[in-house]
């Protein structure tokens, strides 16, 4: 079956809307796909509104309609690249389990997608400054991240799965640090680490019974 991203589900149950609701919601999606493509292949630096504002038909001006500036759309994309990144992780299950195994799955996806994962590890540094535009995106983003892994790792304990003495607010922790070490030794030297074999490794460690492949 099919993956569907969270800007397609979006609709999902929501009454049909057309004029220029729906076609500002489409063009949105269109300039934060576009974005994505530029700051992940230049960085948020070097990549241009302008070149983004290209690549979806329109001025600079008329994207700067969509999104203000600069920073507001790398705070959108962030978020947009997040949300996808949820619906696959989260999607029909309440299995703790199966919840761990796709977060592994989402390293494996990522080895295809270089760029990003360089985007984020980028902008997540820079982001420890306070004044930095993202800075608040990362500090909510870790915050939810590890609630959310934590979350697994209790259903996990809850279903008997999980090794005796591991705290799953620890756990969480570790493979939040783990999985950020990892892709960074990656980045650096592909053929260094298997970051998904690695990371898949590691969460094993906490387990009482064998991580499924997602």
């Amino acid at each position: 079956m099919t993956e569907r991203t969270t800007t397609e589900t979006a609709d999902v149950g929501e009454p049909r809307r057309r004029g220029p609701y729906r076609k500002s919601r489409l063009v949105r999606r269109r300039i934060l796909d576009a974005a994505l493509e530029v700051f992940a292949q230049s960085g948020y630096r070097t990549g241009s509104v302008r070149e983004i504002a290209a690549r979806v038909g329109m001025s600079e001006a008329g994207l700067l309609h969509h999104f203000p500036s600069k920073s507001a759309l790398l705070a959108a994309v962030l978020a947009h690249r997040d949300a996808q990144a949820a619906e696959r992780v989260d999607r029909d299950t309440d299995d703790g389990l199966v919840a761990l195994a796709r977060l592994v799955g989402l390293a494996r996806a990522d080895a295809d997608r270089p760029r990003v994962v360089e985007l984020y590890c980028v902008i997540s540094a820079e982001a420890t400054a306070p004044d930095h535009p993202a800075h608040a995106f990362f500090v909510d983003r870790y915050a939810r991240l590890r609630a959310r892994i934590a979350d697994s790792f209790e259903r996990v304990r809850d279903a008997g799965q999980l090794r005796d003495g591991v705290d799953p607010q620890r756990a969480a922790a570790q493979m939040m640090a783990v999985w950020d070490g990892l892709q960074l030794q990656w980045l650096l030297d592909r053929s260094s680490v298997d970051v998904a074999a690695e990371l898949a490794d590691h969460v094993q460690r906490h387990l009482g019974v064998p991580l499924p492949r997602a």
